[in-house]
């Protein structure tokens, strides 16, 4: 599947910010993915999946500053990974705030 059309079949509602005709899938893998796992549907999901492999998308994961804790959960089910091997993760968990504390 070519770039242009993994793009074009996720959920319009992902990528309306920008042009998807110059949009460069393999570049912004990391921003790609981010938003598959917060706002994508099962479809999208699957779709990322079959497309970068769940390899890539826990070694992006682990590097993004912040990932929706749902999403991190989501990750590490389906890559029996644990929490604590992801950057995101460790983030939040330096910024206390009155909920969290």
């Amino acid at each position: 599947m070519s770039n242009l059309q993994y793009i074009n079949q996720l959920s319009s509602v992902l990528f309306w910010d920008i042009d998807k005709e110059h949009f460069d899938a393999e570049k912004y893998s990391k921003h790609i993915i981010q938003r598959v796992l917060e706002y994508g549907t099962l479809a999208d999901w699957r779709l990322t999946r079959n497309y970068y492999g769940l390899d890539r998308i826990v070694a992006d994961c682990k590097q993004l500053r912040t990932l929706d804790p749902m999403a991190l959960s989501f990750v590490c089910a389906m890559s029996d990974t644990q929490k604590e091997d992801y950057r995101c993760y460790h983030f939040a968990q330096s910024f206390p705030t009155l909920w969290n504390s």
